[in-house]
């Protein structure tokens, strides 16, 4: 294990609550275990090891955010993506293989929607050219997937934008339209009009003149 990640996990486990894990497993369960931080220390820990490694390359963040995440620890796991949330601009068009595998093992939302809206939506939004093109190309076959996480994720990465007063609201919709298509009739259907339902709750506390046609659903 690096320096940077036995200090996130040493920290982390100073910063547990046996009251809050228990707490949060009985709320998320998916096969995962908990320490009991708290969402505040996850997110002052990483800041502080990133205090301590101030030069991470993007190497040295990829990196460390795969050796958080491997064992299936839900605080470290969230510590995974609050580095490349603050990393985000290191990232490029070759780490989405990286994330779609941390969102295929996700599995709760509390880790999947801020991996999508915080890291994987600015990624692409800042990519240009043919590797936008590749990369808006992979979140088109989540989209449309059978993974139902993947598919929350293609979804849920636009977020950022949209409310922050930019985005593509007509391709949302368009997306919106393929997801419920691709998850019609099946139990994942429940997941996608979840995601939708997390979005548009989001967007009408900022942009209440976007409007969601009715007949998309």
């Amino acid at each position: 294990m690096s320096e940077a990640a036995e200090f996130i996990d040493e920290t982390l486990q100073r910063e547990s609550s046996w009251l809050r894990a228990e707490e949060t497993e009985a709320r998320l369960g998916a096969d995962l275990r908990f320490y009991g931080s708290s969402v505040g220390a996850i997110r002052g820990t990483v800041r502080d090891a990133l205090r301590r490694h101030p030069d991470l390359t993007h190497d040295d963040v990829t990196m460390l955010s795969s050796e958080l995440w491997e064992p299936p620890v839900y605080e470290r796991r969230l510590a995974a993506v609050v580095l490349l949330q603050s990393k985000v601009h290191l990232l490029n068009n070759s780490d989405l293989t990286r994330l779609e595998g941390f969102v295929r093992e996700a599995r709760v939302r509390e880790l999947v929607d801020p991996l999508a809206a915080d890291v994987i939506g600015p990624l692409i939004a800042g990519l240009e050219g043919q590797a936008k093109s590749r990369a808006e190309g992979v979140r088109q076959r989540w989209l449309t997937g059978s993974d139902k996480w993947l598919r929350r994720a293609a979804l849920m990465s636009p977020l950022a934008g949209l409310r922050a007063g930019g985005g593509d609201w007509d391709a949302f919709v368009k997306d919106t339209s393929s997801a419920l298509d691709a998850a019609r009739g099946s139990e994942d259907e429940a997941e996608v009009r979840d995601a939708i339902s997390t979005i548009l709750a989001e967007l009408a506390k900022r942009r209440p003149e976007l409007q969601f046609p009715p007949s998309v659903a």
